[in-house]
């Protein structure tokens, strides 16, 4: 764990490690003859069935047409295909219209809602500070309309990544780009910051807001854990603590910068206004102090009604800029500590992909995160095509090629077919870093269409468990946003409006008033708010729905790579029990008789096709019809939610 501050030199050894090395210039393989060569229909398919006869392992048959129809659309927009949907390809779902399909549903403003919401995983985004206060920062829901629409537009990721890392210094030549680019800067305020109590508008520890900054650059550009090396030299990685703060320079000017989008009239009709109930307040706070138990019932009724007039702070751009006369002096710190400041440092990108005794940058280079930026997306940088490709083969597939998503060091997981990871990394950078087109290429492979059950080969189970050799398709539980937002979609409810301020939530009171300022859960009360798609709803970090926690969403304090799915008991309460659950039931019992009417043999083969996907079988059918003939519609309904077939995606 000792710091070598002063050795800049990396061996042979150290830059072998297969992620700091050059991509593979890679062919599509010939395929092993006891693969049927017609099983393959893209490059996935021949990487893949290479590692099939390797191991003496067979493809699971092709998923029916109404199983892939839900599987595409839950994986490519997050919700589930309509009747129409299903009943167009009920007995025929050759590859044109597969390829039509999924053109259709990559063109849809669905795609990027659901998309946006694994990037934001990623950055940990949040629309509030975390820890005691967890103040909101106003305007920070810009930033999810901003991932949102650049997914829509297949904003090229390198650009994409570059408009996050230097935004700020960016030459706009419209107001919209200028907009976008102060937007776009954000990415470096979305990590938890602690106040300071005496004057909440500064940060209780400037190096705490650095290290936020460096170690998310690291996680999701880089794949890296470069946060290892802040105490010490990286115990696996060839990362030096010196590394680590010379990758923190290209920071040191950063700092928070509140863009206002108003006009000077209307901020100083703001100030005003402001300033005349605060004066109000405080006069009444000073009469609180000597007033009795009855009188100050009565003030604080007042106090009360005050604040509830103070006006709603003004639109804003949570952004970022450089200020070069607060640029802080970066020093190799002892253990990490701020106290215990060593050697100053200047700009260096990680020096194992650099020459030895490379130099660092003049600490008054111009537009410093511009320099990172251009380094992180150069086309041949070995990590970060890479780093992105995963990502999404892991979205489709349940598990990345490399299965630690934010670490390709060392200590993280090799690629389990290293030569398909970059070609398809090769690919996205030759065809301009358009995700869209990597989309295509997945779904449309005979991998992403099998079944989901395990091949006649009884070996595919024993030699295969974990299915890293992708031999069937991994089934999966909906992550908490698709489970709301399906239940929302089957029962008729969901409110498809796009972009603007988040909504909060109807929640339990109890759960409110653990907050340090109750105040700031304000129900969204504007007609259709509460049935909007959940990534439109506030991303708070000490409050949590109940509903999206038990299905592990994410605490919003940290990266995440991947989801966790967790089985307990609080689901089946949450799922049975629920406000949420038991409301859309009752919908859906409603949309179930206006459109079958009241035959329960309608009723059920309709219910089954919209929640489901598919019409019920012969034991279904009659099963389901006995429970109507005892129950409500409305449970009936209930039930259908907790199916496994409306829960998972096969």
């Amino acid at each position: 764990g000792k710091s070598l501050a002063n050795d800049d030199r990396y061996t042979d050894e150290e830059r072998a490690h297969w992620s700091s090395r050059p991509r593979m210039q890679v062919d599509v393989p010939v395929v092993d003859g006891s693969i049927e060569e017609t099983w393959v229909r893209s490059p996935v398919d021949a990487f893949v069935a290479n590692r099939f006869a390797a191991r003496n392992l067979a493809p699971a048959p092709a998923a029916s047409p109404a199983v892939l129809t839900r599987r595409l659309f839950f994986q490519l927009i997050g919700l589930p295909p309509s009747q129409r949907d299903l009943r167009s390809v009920q007995q025929d779902l050759s590859p044109d219209r597969y390829d039509r399909l999924t053109d259709r549903l990559l063109a849809s403003p669905r795609y990027g809602e659901r998309w946006a919401q694994h990037w934001l995983d990623v950055i940990r985004f949040a629309e509030t500070e975390g820890f005691e206060y967890d103040r909101y920062r106003s305007g920070a829901w810009r930033f999810r309309d901003y991932v949102i629409r650049s997914f829509n537009e297949d904003k090229r990721f390198d650009v994409f990544s570059l408009e996050q890392l230097a935004g700020d210094e960016l030459s706009a030549e419209s107001e919209s780009d200028r907009y976008r680019y102060q937007v776009a800067a954000g990415f470096h305020r979305l990590g938890p910051i602690r106040r300071n109590a005496g004057n909440p508008e500064v940060a209780f520890s400037r190096n705490e807001v650095l290290t936020e900054m460096t170690d998310i650059i690291g996680a999701s550009f880089l794949g890296l854990t470069v946060g290892c090396a802040r105490c010490h030299d990286h115990m696996f990685d060839p990362i030096r603590q010196r590394d680590y703060y010379q990758l923190q320079a290209f920071l040191a000017a950063t700092h928070e910068h509140d863009v206002v989008l108003a006009s000077q009239e209307e901020r100083g009709n703001h100030r005003r206004r402001t300033a005349e109930i605060e004066q109000q307040i405080e006069q009444l706070n000073k009469r609180l102090v000597d007033a009795d138990t009855e009188q100050k019932k009565g003030l604080q009724n007042a106090l009360d009604a005050l604040k509830s007039q103070l006006p709603r702070p003004l639109p804003l751009i949570s952004s970022m800029h450089n200020d070069m006369q607060k640029r802080s002096p970066i020093h190799v710190l002892d253990r990490g500590l701020e106290d215990k400041p060593g050697e100053v440092v200047g700009m260096r990108v990680l020096a194992v992909f650099l020459p030895d005794q490379t130099p660092s940058l003049a600490p008054d280079t111009r537009q410093p995160k511009t320099q990172l930026a251009r380094w992180i997306t150069d086309p041949d940088h070995p990590l970060t095509a890479r780093v992105i490709t995963n990502r999404l083969w892991q979205y489709h597939f349940g598990q990345g090629l490399v299965r630690t998503a934010n670490d390709f060091g060392a200590n993280g997981d090799k690629p389990s077919h290293p030569q398909l990871l970059d070609y398809l990394a090769n690919e996205l950078v030759r065809r301009g870093w358009e995700m869209k087109q990597l989309h295509r290429m997945l779904v449309s492979s005979r991998v992403f269409r099998q079944s989901s059950r395990f091949s006649q080969t009884e070996k595919s189970h024993t030699v295969d468990p974990d299915n890293r050799w992708l031999a069937r398709y991994a089934r999966r539980r909906l992550q908490a946003e698709e489970l709301r937002d399906a239940m929302l979609s089957v029962s008729g409810r969901l409110h498809h409006v796009g972009g603007g301020p988040s909504v909060i939530a109807e929640v339990d009171q109890e759960l409110i008033e653990l907050l340090y300022k109750p105040t700031q859960w304000a129900v969204s009360k504007s007609l259709g708010d509460q049935a909007r798609r959940s990534i439109y709803l506030i991303a708070k970090r000490n409050l949590r729905l109940p509903f999206m926690e038990v299905f592990d969403q994410p605490d919003l304090q940290t990266s995440c790579a991947r989801r966790e799915a967790s089985t307990h008991a609080p689901q089946v309460l949450e799922m049975l029990n629920g406000r949420l659950t038991n409301t859309l039931a009752k919908a859906f019992a409603s949309r179930i008789v206006a459109e079958a009417g009241s035959s329960h043999t309608h009723q059920v083969r309709y219910a089954f096709l919209v929640a489901i996907g598919r019409e019920p079988d012969s034991d279904e059918q009659r099963a389901a019809e006995r429970f109507l003939g005892q129950g409500t519609l409305t449970e009936f309904a209930l039930a259908m939610f907790n199916l496994n077939g409306f829960i998972y995606v096969d």
